[in-house]
């Protein structure tokens, strides 16, 4: 049956049953199931592979076209009361004022208020689209480190150089150090090949690779006989027949994850949700506004006009400026840690985040080996064993792996604390090697000090060096290798080995045969000298860091592809429990909703390929969490583009930087404290806003809703209203410089919607019924007193006509509309105090300067509006002294019932913000 590349899930399966059989059935059975063999393909075979498989090309098809992510990228509910906004603004600030209206005066053309809502529309825009596009960098980043060519036998000719896309499934390639694994395939012949796949697992040593057929499968980067596309080769040769090109690979699956559409984020969900609420309310407040106001007075476009800007009240207009300024706040602070900030979203998915996902390999650890013990046989630290470890690290002449320069590294930094190993390099000189090959596994080099005594030190696998050994160095002196001994050695090494050390044995010879008749025969009868230990150890800060994460409440969980033990080492020197270890050979059995339980109560994943770290990650944010994952490699790339936040470091991968959202330019990993904290602040004073907004302008919009079925005209004229949902929204642009109480900021915090819809429905009625009990002392005793002599609104047109009576009016409704002005302007923004915090505030806890210079500000400038020429223009009358009587203690009253119902609405949700 024809294979075509529109069913990737099905060709996903066949190409791991592929896998699978390679792994576990001799190099003839292989052969015949690819249709190929040793002398490679014939021409025809080749088109035959590249129609049934594919070409060894990535499929891109399912990548959004440019035009369709700038699409997406402005759709969305949040973006969508914007351009509601910006419509209405066009037509009451753009078209109205063309015309006069009611018999009113044309009002001054002003674009203002629109152009800055379409600035935010695009700024929010641009900023999801960068994101998308980041994704298809990601991938091209990626698709970038493929060689271009591979070295290919086919149709029994000579090896030909071949360029990368035209290799097929069935070809048999050849492999040497420096090559990149051009594609998945099987190892045919193998002569010490040692493939370096640190990128795709995370192991810091290379691992060898041979020909020899498996009794049972294990995942695909724990097959010996198995090497990955992304992987190099080290050391040796190979020549191995091709299993999967192309989007098949296990690296082409990581490289269609990272051109998929960016997975919705935890900020995300909640503006969106936020957005949706304030959607509802409008479409509640709007149609019942407008039918009791056309109803009342009658002028039904009037009402339509009226409700329309009730709407635009209740909406908190300045929620873009105030989310863009928190999140670039965030961002400076960062930057000043040295933190890359790439997607402005993250700051406050940072702050939401409850589980960190790490990486072992380059993230918690250096990335690179390091001799951590030189033990004698006695398990004693020993100079000895140092110094004769670095004449056979430094004078063989072979490839010097990550061992050998970390003997080197380790020699030269004690130097300068022992003369013994001082200029070591210039006090021998080299007479002889045997070079390391994978059947003896040992390497020797034979080395003559100034004073004429050869030496021959070899160090090699523990087992190969115990069956060349006749003595060991133990107590003092040299005494012959008992089974006691021997004993005692291997449980040593075996101890190590379990606490994850790569373990390799000493031994030397005292003048061995001469030059000219020195051999391998000659590597025998040697006196046992001690123990090299390596590990790749911990960063300096990870402990720190993640005894910092805990304090905070987020869980710090470790996704690695390196081996369980060396990964359990690791995670205990930093302070991480191992009480349950989770291996990708048992996540590969489980279905999802096992999975799902499992991923909480495990702390430790180990031996995991790419594609088990993006379910891990995915299992956890289905079972409510906010995730970060914190990776360096190619395997981690696709894990970060799931989380709510990737985290990249400086040493990392190019493709890993293009996934992340923060880049971590330091390697102290405490600044992930600062960023957490950081987010906990952007989220709070982003939540303080919408809450406090949402509630007053809720409350505002029911005290517009009643005086519009009591009064016989309107609490507020339009100019009037914008003037004061202005200047509060100018007071609030403090807000994301505002204290944010220590007890907040101690835990995660996630967006919840329907918080602030309880938030409007407690706290908003609260500032209505000051509002009404404002509307009752202005309309029944204030402005009777100061205008018309005690008597009321309703009943003027009994005692007066004509001009007196007209004027009479405005001169009324004047002073009451100044008396609500204030009261509103007085109530809204003192009530940021109130709701700033769950404590008391002023006392136990006080906002930053900025927010109270601002507050201070608005309030004493539009308390003083009604006294200007400006305040008269816009239809305001001068206050008697006596207003004020009522308004301070009405204020008081006010804050005393606002922190009231506060405390009783902690009490009843746990939490204020």
């Amino acid at each position: 049956m024809k294979r075509t590349m529109n069913a990737p899930a099905a060709r996903t399966g066949q190409q791991a049953q592929r896998l699978q059989f390679a792994a576990t059935n001799p190099t003839p059975a292989v052969l015949e199931h690819l249709h190929t063999a040793l002398s490679g393909l014939t021409p025809e075979a080749v088109a035959n592979s590249r129609t049934l498989y594919g070409p060894n090309t990535m499929d891109r098809s399912s990548r959004p076209s440019l035009l369709h992510q700038l699409w997406s990228a402005f759709v969305n509910p949040f973006t969508a009361i914007l351009f509601c906004l910006a419509l209405v603004s066009t037509v009451t600030d753009m078209i109205f004022p063309r015309f006069s209206l009611f018999g009113s005066t044309p009002a001054e053309f002003d674009p203002i208020t629109v152009l800055i809502i379409v600035t935010m529309v695009t700024i929010s825009g641009i900023l999801r689209f960068v994101q998308e596009r980041r994704s298809s960098n990601a991938s091209e980043k990626l698709l970038a480190m493929i060689t271009t060519t591979c070295t290919v036998t086919r149709d029994g000719a000579e090896r030909q150089e071949l360029p990368l896309e035209e290799l097929v499934v069935g070809d048999i390639i050849h492999l040497s150090v420096g090559d990149l694994i051009p594609a998945d395939v099987r190892i045919l012949e193998a002569r010490d090949c040692f493939v370096s796949q640190a990128g795709l697992t995370g192991e810091s040593a290379p691992i060898e690779k041979t020909a020899e057929v498996l009794s049972a499968y294990k995942s695909a980067a724990e097959c010996e006989n198995l090497a990955l596309q992304g992987s190099s080769v080290v050391s040796g040769t190979a020549t191995a027949v091709v299993l999967a090109v192309g989007g098949e690979t296990q690296f082409g699956a990581i490289a269609a994850s990272l051109s998929q559409e960016p997975t919705e984020s935890s900020f995300t969900r909640g503006i969106n949700a936020v957005s949706k609420v304030l959607i509802r309310f409008m479409l509640v407040m709007v149609p019942l506004v407008f039918v009791l106001t056309g109803l009342t007075k009658g002028n039904w476009l009037s009402a339509f006009l009226f409700a329309i800007s009730v709407a635009v009240g209740l909406t908190p207009e300045m929620l873009p400026m105030i989310v863009t300024t928190c999140l670039a706040k965030g961002a400076v602070v960062m930057g000043r840690r040295q933190v890359i900030v790439k997607n402005l979203n993250a700051i406050q998915n940072f702050g939401a985040m409850d589980v960190l996902c790490t990486d072992k390999t380059g993230t918690l650890t250096r990335d690179e080996v390091v001799l951590e013990y030189h033990w004698n046989v006695e398990g004693r630290e020993d100079l000895r064993v140092l110094r004769h470890a670095y004449l056979n690290s430094y004078f063989q002449t072979g490839y010097k792996n990550l061992m050998d320069l970390a003997i080197i590294r380790k020699t030269e930094e004690s130097e300068a604390a022992d003369p013994r190993l001082t200029d070591l390099s210039e006090a021998y000189e080299k007479v002889d090697e045997i070079p390391f090959d994978f059947q003896r596994r040992r390497l020797t080099t034979v080395v003559r000090d100034r004073q004429g005594k050869t030496q021959m030190v070899t160090k090699g696998a523990v087992e190969e060096m115990l069956s060349v050994c006749a003595y060991a160095e133990c107590d003092g002196a040299v005494r012959p290798l008992d089974a006691d001994l021997r004993r005692r050695i291997l449980d040593t090494v075996a101890s190590l080995n379990d606490k994850g050390f790569r373990v390799l044995a000493l031994a030397q010879k005292s003048n061995p045969s001469p030059v000219d008749a020195f051999g391998v025969a000659d590597e025998q009868d040697m006196v046992l000298l001690g123990y090299l230990a390596f590990l790749d150890p911990p960063k300096e800060s990870a402990a720190a860091a993640i005894a910092a994460m805990a304090a905070h409440g987020v869980a710090v969980k470790v996704l690695t592809g390196d081996n369980d033990k060396v990964t359990a080492t690791v995670c205990r020197q930093v302070g991480l429990p191992v009480d349950h270890l989770l291996l990708g050979s048992e996540i590969e059995t489980m279905d999802d909703k096992t999975l799902a339980r499992a991923v909480e109560t495990t702390t430790v994943f180990a031996k995991l390929s790419p594609a088990q770290k993006t379910r891990i990650v995915q299992a956890l944010r289905a079972n409510g969490h906010t995730v970060g994952h914190l990776g360096d490699g190619i395997n981690d790339a696709a894990a970060m583009q799931e989380a709510d936040i990737g985290i990249s470091v400086d040493t990392a991968v190019d493709v890993a930087k293009e996934a992340a959202d923060l880049i971590l330019l330091q390697k102290d990993l405490m600044v992930l404290e600062d960023g957490i904290l950081e987010g906990r602040k952007t989220y709070a004073n982003m939540i303080k806003y919408i809450k406090m907004t949402a509630s007053s302008n809720f409350g505002n919009m029911f005290s517009v809703l009643a005086a519009s079925a009591l009064l016989p005209f309107l609490p507020m004229a339009s100019l009037q209203l914008i003037l004061l949902n202005l200047v509060y929204d100018l007071t609030c642009t403090a807000i994301p410089w505002d204290h944010v109480d220590e007890e907040f900021i101690a835990q995660p915090r996630t967006w919840d919607a329907n918080s602030v819809g309880r938030f409007m429905v407690w706290m908003g009625p609260v500032s209505s019924i000051f509002d009404l009990l404002t509307y009752a002392v202005l309309y029944f005793f204030l402005c009777p007193l100061v205008v018309s002599h005690g008597i009321p609104f309703h009943q003027l047109s009994s005692h007066f006509s004509g001009a007196e009576l007209a004027a009479m009016q405005q001169q009324y409704i004047g002073l009451f509309q100044a008396g609500w002005f204030v009261e509103s302007m007085w109530s809204q923004t003192l009530v940021i105090h109130m709701i700033r915090t769950p404590k008391l505030p002023f006392i136990q806890s006080r906002a930053s300067a900025p927010v109270t210079v601002l507050t201070g500000m608005g309030i004493a400038l539009l308390t003083l509006v009604p006294f200007t020429a400006f305040g008269a223009a816009i239809g305001f009358e001068a206050l008697p002294a006596v207003y004020f009587a009522y308004l301070i203690p009405c204020i008081l009253l006010y804050m005393a019932l606002a922190t009231l119902l506060k405390n009783l609405y902690v009490r009843r949700y746990g939490q204020l913000l």
